[in-house]
Order: C-alpha cells, then sequence, then structure tokens
C-alpha cells in the first residue's frame, strides 16, 4: 500500500510517498509482526523521489515488499514540493531530510534502532551529513555519493554556469535557477572530513560506469569509515553500472545488494541479541 503525503517544513510542503510494508499472513505472532525498520530515500541534485528511469519508485516498493517501511520525498523547489531550490541550499536539505526523519519516528510501527538513510548522488552528501547531525539515523545506504559538494556540483553545472551565477544572481540549469546561496552552502560542507562522526553502519554503492562522480569517492569513503573506532562499513561496486543505474539489471543489482545487506543486519542483531541472552 503506498500513500500520498505533504509534510510542512517551515514554509515549504514537501511532497512524499509512504510505502507500507507488505503484509504476510505467515509473519503474524512473530517478530516480523512487531516494529519495522524504516527507510528515508533522499534523491540527488535537481532530482525527485521518482528517480531517472523510476529508479526510487522501484527501490521503495520492493524495500516495502521485503518488509520495511519506505519513504521517499521531493526537496524543496523539486519534484511536486513548492519552493525555491536553488535558493534553498544544502543546509535547507540536511533539515528537511530532519522534518522527514521526525515523521517517520513518530509512527509507533517505525524500530527506532532500524531507521536508515539512502541517499543518491548529492543526497548521499546530505543523508551522511544529516546522520552526523541526527543521532536518530542508525543506518546509511550510499548510492554513487558526492564526496566534495561544491567541486562535484560545479563541475557538473559548469563553471560559466557558476560564474554566471556569481556575477549576475542566478544561472539556468535545466530549469532551475541556481543563486549564490545555493553554491556557498555547497562550500560548507565536507562529508569526507565528517564522515568518522557517524557512529552507525554505512553501505556504499557505486558503478564502474559513473561519469559524473568517479567510483573512487567510494574506495575512499570506505576507507575513512573504516577508521572509526565503531560501526560497520560495506561496499559494493557494479561493473558497467552508469550514476544512475539506467539499465534493468543494475537497477535490480542495487536494490537487491542493499536489501540483502540491511536483512544481514538484522540477522547479526537477532543473532547477538540470542547469544546475550
Amino acid at each position: 500500500m503506498e500513500r500520498q503525503l505533504t509534510l510542512k517544513h517551515e514554509g515549504l510542503e514537501l511532497a512524499a510517498t509512504l510505502h507500507y510494508p507488505a503484509y504476510d499472513s505467515h509473519t503474524e505472532n512473530t517478530k516480523d509482526s512487531g516494529k519495522k525498520q524504516a527507510i528515508i530515500i533522499c534523491h540527488g541534485f535537481v532530482g525527485s523521489r521518482i528517480g531517472v528511469d523510476r529508479l526510487f519508485v522501484k527501490t521503495a516498493r520492493s524495500l516495502a515488499a521485503q518488509g520495511n517501511y519506505v519513504i521517499r520525498f521531493d526537496y524543496g523547489g523539486c519534484g511536486e514540493s513548492n519552493g525555491d531550490y536553488g535558493a534553498l541550499g544544502f543546509d535547507s536539505m540536511v533539515d528537511q531530510t530532519r522534518t522527514i526523519i521526525d515523521y517517520i519516528s513518530d509512527m509507533e510501527c517505525v524500530d527506532p534502532r532500524r531507521i536508515v538513510l539512502l541517499g543518491h548522488s548529492l543526497g548521499g552528501a546530505v543523508a551522511l551529513m544529516t546522520s552526523v547531525k541526527d543521532k536518530r539515523v542508525k543506518r546509511l545506504v550510499l548510492w554513487s555519493p558526492v564526496a566534495y559538494p561544491f567541486n562535484d556540483i560545479v563541475r557538473i553545472v559548469g563553471r560559466d554556469s557558476y560564474d554566471e551565477a556569481i556575477k549576475t544572481g542566478s544561472t539556468d540549469h535545466v530549469g532551475y535557477s541556481l543563486k549564490p546561496v545555493f553554491f556557498d552552502s555547497l562550500m560548507q560542507h565536507q562529508p569526507f572530513q565528517s564522515a568518522t562522526r557517524f557512529g552507525g553502519e554505512v553501505y556504499i554503492v557505486h558503478g564502474t560506469s559513473d561519469d559524473l562522480i568517479p567510483v573512487d569517492y567510494s574506495f575512499l569513503y570506505q576507507k575513512v569509515f573504516w577508521t572509526r573506532s565503531e560501526g560497520l562499513c560495506d561496499k559494493e561496486i557494479i561493473f558497467q553500472a552508469n550514476h544512475t543505474y539506467s539499465s534493468s539489471s543494475h537497477q535490480e543489482e542495487a536494490i537487491r545488494v542493499t536489501s540483502e545487506w540491511l536483512s544481514g543486519l538484522d540477522r547479526k542483531q537477532q543473532d547477538w541479541h540470542h547469544w546475550s541472552i
């Protein structure tokens, strides 16, 4: 089952879709009939909760079928949400994500120990910085994550467009008016340097044919996460997958390995619980 939502964040109305976990009569009166994991999908730069080639729709439906609550939403100024994306910036995206966490955390059927942020591209950097700021996030999934927000986005829009924004007050990028405040906000965040401040579990997925965000970033991210005193970090590199996993096989693989990783964490948690008893 899916439900369309409009969530308030300051002056914004954020369009969202909540996917309910598939009901299985065989799981009634078992551990699976208790509180569920909740996964929040954070889309990338000038994206939407649908995703390129419906990636996030397919991801949400698949993960919900595995017994999770999943919520995907449009950042302000994107998709069906109101607002001016190019005037809001990175910090606003972090705060908007926390509003979604507020909503999902208030659901009695959600397990507070299993709140997951799944971020793609710039959404990966936003998810990471949100998880550093908000301790309710326990698990982090990064798909093709941005590592240097300012440099990566300027490379995507072009240096000339950035210069135009600084000189004239805005630049047009595929119909989005990006303002200096947007670029300034990107400069303020260094996900690599902040990564060690997240103590939860991390899973990184990246394609070898990503021509927007280098796959090397994910190797570096994993090395940084490995320096932490707590929290594991696993990685999956998908051969020939591009930045948006734009083939059925690559989409299916990204979703499958993510689902299997999350399920594996649950099994480890259950095994630890039984052992500790």
